[in-house]
Order: C-alpha cells, then structure tokens, then sequence
C-alpha cells in the first residue's frame, strides 16, 4: 500500500514537472517571437537617439548573466547602428557599486566610445530606470528612444510606459540573435563605481515599500526636471 502510495504520489509530481516544463518553452517561444517581431519591426525605424538599458547588481565583483546579456546587447544594438548612444540606469541598490556606472565600464571596454555613453545614477526599480531615464534623455535633447532588457521586464515596462504616457518604443533581448555573439569577460576597475557609506536598499526600506517602488510608487518627478544631464562616462 505504501509503495502503491508513493508511485501514485511521484508519477503527480513527474506530471507536473512535465507540464512546467511544457508551458515555459511554450512561454519562451512566445517572447522570443514577440521579440524578433519587435527587432525586425525597429530596425525600420532606426536609428534610435538612445536605449535604455535597466540596471543589475553587481555580485562578488562580477557581473551576472543578466548583466551581461543587457550589456551586450546593447553594445550590439549600437554596434549595428540601431543606437546612436546607450543610456546605463541604476543606482547603487543592493551592493556598494552603482550599477550604471559598472555596465558602463563593461560596455566601454567592449568598444562603444565613451562620448556615446551616459549613465542615469537614481534609480533604485525598474519603473525608476524607464522613468528618469527617459526625462534624462530629454534633458540631452534626445527624441527617438527605446528601452531594451529580457523579454519578460521588456513586457513589465511596457504597461508602465503605457500608463505614465511615456513615448518610448522596447527592444526586447532576441536571445538566439545573442547567443551567437562571441562574448568575452573584460577587466574593469569597479572602484570607479564604488559607493562610499552604502546602506543596502533592504536596510533603508521595508519589503512594502520596496515592492511599492517596483510598481512606480515610489518615483520622484522633480528628478531630472531642471534641464540638468547625469554625467558621461
């Protein structure tokens, strides 16, 4: 009876795996659709003023896949001609180095000049990295701008463009475009991005606030509203 109990019990979860499994390539081959579509659509409306690349900590002195996905495709996009410049966003979150200014570091060494590479240092969620980035770019005079990032945040944001009003198109990571890039890991000097005096955003702020501010609860409009420019890496 027990055996017959537990045989039962793991052909349910070995079903279940089975159908995870099934809905998210399902899932996958939705964005990477919804994706490309978006890629072959912008590349008729190129080039773009600038993109917008969200931020990520950087861990133990290195920089995550996810980091180094949106670098790398932003450095593609522009490498292609689809970006005239790249707009870094984040502050320093989670760990001592501001995120902006890490990937920019990353992107230059990767080749994109640094006149062509701005950093926007406030913004602590993603909505806050769409939002200031885009006032940001107004404030450089730029007027054709796009958000690029993973397909599933590229989707977050684009509900939240949508609400605000934010005249900004998404070029969401076409992972298979990515794949085939030959990657390296530069060395950088992430001193340059260290913060002294840090305190970890999950010390200044409790788990509903943070989650309000991932929803863009918690967004300041005064930033980036006196015509001033963050700086250039």
């Amino acid at each position: 009876m027990l055996v017959y109990i537990s045989m039962k019990l793991l052909k349910h979860i070995y079903f279940r795996i089975l159908i995870f499994g099934v809905l998210s390539m399902v899932l996958a081959g939705c964005f990477t659709y919804t994706a490309q579509k978006k890629f072959n659509k912008a590349l008729y409306q190129t080039p773009y003023d600038a993109i917008i690349v969200p931020g990520v900590p950087l861990e133990n002195g290195m920089w995550s896949p996810t980091m180094k996905a949106r670098v790398y495709w932003s450095v593609y996009l522009y490498q292609k001609g689809i970006a005239k410049n790249i707009i870094f966003s984040g502050s320093a979150v989670y760990t001592a180095y501001t995120e902006a200014k890490v990937m920019a570091l990353y992107a230059e060494q990767l080749g994109v000049p640094k006149e062509n590479i701005y950093t926007e240092n406030k913004a602590e969620h993603s909505t806050e990295n769409l939002f200031y980035s885009y006032k940001l770019s107004q404030n450089l005079g730029f007027t054709n701008v796009a958000l690029t990032t993973d397909p599933f945040q590229s989707k977050v944001l684009e509900k939240f463009a949508y609400k605000y009003d934010l005249p900004v198109d998404f070029l969401p990571v076409v992972f298979p475009i990515l794949d085939s890039i030959p990657k390296i890991d530069p060395d950088i000097d992430e001193s340059k991005a260290f913060v002294e005096n840090f305190v970890s955003i999950e010390e200044r702020e409790s788990a509903w606030k943070r989650f309000a501010g991932t929803r863009g609860k918690n967004i300041r409009h005064d930033f980036y509203n006196d015509n001033t420019t963050s700086t250039k890496q």
